[in-house]
C-alpha cells in the first residue's frame, strides 16, 4: 500500500514539475515571438542599416538611431564588470574560506539583503551619495557612464558572491587538502586550487551579474544623464537601451513605440549572446580534454590519403608489368584506406557524442 502510495506521489509531482517546464518554456517562446514579430518588421521599414549604426534619434522626425545607446549600454556593463567582479569574487572567497563564523552570521545576511533592495533605492542612493561625490571629485553634473557604472557594479554584487560562493564551497575538500599535502599554504591552496575548480560556477554568477547589468533600467535612468549621444569619456552622460524605452515607451505611439520594441529585441539579442558565450565556455574543458584524440584520429586520415597516393602511383607505375599484381595492390591500398577512415569517422563519432553530453 505504501509502495502504490509513493509512486502516485512521485507520478504526481513529475507531471507538477513537467507542467512547471512546460509554462516556463512557453512564456519563453510567446516572449520570442511577441519581440521578433513587432520588431523585425520595423526594422525593415526604418532600415537595419539606419537602426543599427545612426548616431541620431529623433522620433519626431522620424530618425531612430540606437547605435548612442548601444554603445552606452556596452560602457556602462563592461565598468560595471571591472568594478564588481573583482570585489564580488575576493567577497566570495572571503566568505567561503577565510571569515571566522561569528563574522559570516552578520556578512551572510547582509549579501541577501542587498540583492533584495528594489532598483529604485539603489537609483536615490546613486542620486543623493554618489553623483554628489563624483561632482565634487571629477567636476561636472556627476551623471555620467563612471556614476553609472559604479551603480550596477554596486548592483551585481550580491548576484556574484551568492553563485561564487556557492561554487566555491561545492568543490570537494580533498583538492584543498592535497595542495596543503604539498607544502601550499592556506591562501595559495584556496587561489591555485579550490578557485580553479570553482571556475564554471563562478563564470555563472558573473554571467548572471551581466544580466543584471545590462537589463537595468531605473537605477541606471537616475544616475546616467541620459544624453542620447555616444560618449567620449567615462565622464559623459549616457542613455542605455533600458533608459532609453522606459523614458519613451509612456507616450510613444505608431512608429515610435514599435521602434522601442525592436530597441527591446536588440537588448534581447545581447542577452542571448551572453548565454551562448556562457554555453561556449562551459563546453571548452570538454573540448581540450578531447582535441588530442581528434588530432592523432586526423592522423590516421592522413596515413589513410598516403597510402591510397602511394599505391595507386606503384599501381600506375610502368615498373609493375603483372596486372594481377597490380589489381592485388589496389585492393589491398583501398582496403586499407577504408580501414583507416572507418576508425577516423569513429572517432569523430564519439568525439561529437561526448561532446554534446557536456
Amino acid at each position: 500500500m505504501n509502495t502504490k502510495l509513493q509512486k502516485i506521489k512521485e507520478v504526481f509531482m513529475r507531471i507538477i514539475f513537467t507542467l512547471c517546464a512546460c509554462m516556463s518554456i512557453i512564456a519563453v517562446i510567446l516572449i520570442c515571438l511577441f519581440l521578433f514579430a513587432y520588431g523585425i518588421p520595423t526594422m525593415g521599414k526604418i532600415g537595419v542599416t539606419k537602426f543599427l549604426f545612426g548616431t541620431v534619434w529623433k522620433p519626431l522626425e522620424d530618425l531612430f538611431g540606437i547605435l548612442p545607446m548601444i554603445v552606452g549600454s556596452i560602457y556602462v556593463t563592461v565598468g560595471a564588470i571591472i568594478i564588481g567582479v573583482p570585489i564580488g569574487l575576493l567577497c566570495a572567497v572571503f566568505l567561503a574560506r577565510f571569515c571566522p563564523k561569528w563574522l559570516y552570521k552578520f556578512l551572510k545576511p547582509a549579501v541577501d539583503l542587498l540583492a533584495g533592495i528594489p532598483s529604485i533605492v539603489y537609483g536615490f542612493f546613486g542620486l543623493v551619495v554618489i553623483v554628489p561625490a563624483m561632482q565634487n571629485l571629477f567636476g561636472g553634473s556627476g551623471k555620467s557612464v563612471l556614476t553609472a557604472s559604479v551603480m550596477l557594479g554596486i548592483m551585481i554584487l550580491p548576484t556574484i558572491i551568492s553563485v561564487s560562493e556557492a561554487a566555491i564551497r561545492a568543490v570537494p575538500e580533498s583538492y584543498y587538502e592535497g595542495a596543503l599535502a604539498l607544502g601550499a599554504t592556506h591562501e595559495r591552496s584556496t587561489f591555485r586550487a579550490t578557485l580553479p575548480a570553482a571556475k564554471s560556477g563562478i563564470t555563472a554568477g558573473v554571467i548572471l551579474g551581466i544580466g543584471r547589468a545590462i537589463g537595468e533600467a531605473m537605477a541606471v535612468n537616475m544616475v546616467a544623464g541620459n544624453q542620447a549621444i555616444i560618449p567620449t569619456s567615462i565622464f559623459s552622460g549616457v542613455r542605455t537601451l533600458t533608459s532609453n524605452i522606459v523614458l519613451e515607451m509612456g507616450y510613444a505611439t505608431d512608429l515610435h513605440r514599435e521602434a522601442l520594441i525592436a530597441t527591446s529585441v536588440v537588448l534581447f539579442v545581447f542577452i542571448l549572446i551572453i548565454n551562448l558565450l556562457f554555453s561556449l565556455l562551459k563546453k571548452e574543458n570538454k573540448r581540450r580534454v578531447l582535441w588530442s584524440y581528434l588530432e592523432k584520429i586526423k592522423v590516421f586520415q592522413h596515413l589513410a590519403d598516403i597510402s591510397q597516393c602511394l599505391c595507386e602511383m606503384v599501381f600506375y607505375s610502368p615498373f609493375v608489368y603483372c596486372k594481377q599484381l597490380r589489381y592485388l595492390i589496389i585492393v589491398f591500398a583501398f582496403f586499407t584506406a577504408h580501414l583507416i577512415n572507418s576508425f577516423s569517422l569513429s572517432g569523430h563519432l564519439l568525439y561529437r557524442m561526448l561532446y554534446q553530453q557536456q
